[in-house]
């Protein structure tokens, strides 16, 4: 079960390959990755998780252009592979990261295909701009509850 994170984030990064490394370099950032994931130090930096999130939005921005290339050509997949792998290893247990990044860079590959076919299928009938749109918040809003579900809860005292 301590692994269904890194498999779903890994998913996100088939949909678009920096927001799931965004939004867990913000959770790193915030001290809000579960205890003993295997997140590299380097995700908890201000200024790696900043350039995270403009990549993220250049990515978002970037989608809707008309020469904008398929998601599954091989700098595309490469860049989801990495993303993938990386977010699967800080969402697990340390003792689980090879696992996880095997699983998270998996999913993204899987994904990426999966998403890529329904949205060459969506562009005919509702345009780009607008089937961008609806991958941007799935993808965002995603890796956002995916996040959330993987922080460590925070327990209340119960006051007598």
């Amino acid at each position: 079960m301590a692994l269904i994170h890194s498999i779903l984030m890994g998913a996100v990064a088939g949909i678009r390959a920096m927001t799931p490394l965004a939004t867990v370099a913000n959770a790193a950032c915030n001290g809000t990755l579960p205890r003993g994931n295997g997140a590299p130090r380097l995700l908890s930096n201000r200024l790696a998780s900043t350039g995270a999130k403009l990549l993220a939005a250049g990515e978002l921005a970037g989608d809707k252009m008309e020469d904008a290339p398929d998601r599954i050509v091989p700098a595309g997949m490469l860049a989801r592979v990495v993303t993938g792998a990386i977010v699967g290893m800080a969402l697990a247990p340390r003792e689980q990261r090879p696992l996880a990044a095997v699983l998270g860079a998996g999913a993204a590959v899987g994904m990426a295909y999966v998403t890529f076919n329904l949205r060459v299928r969506a562009m005919r009938r509702f345009g780009q701009n607008a089937t961008g749109a609806v991958e941007d918040a799935i993808a965002v809003g995603s890796a956002t509850l995916i996040a959330r579900s993987a922080a460590p809860r925070r327990r209340r005292l119960l006051r007598r």
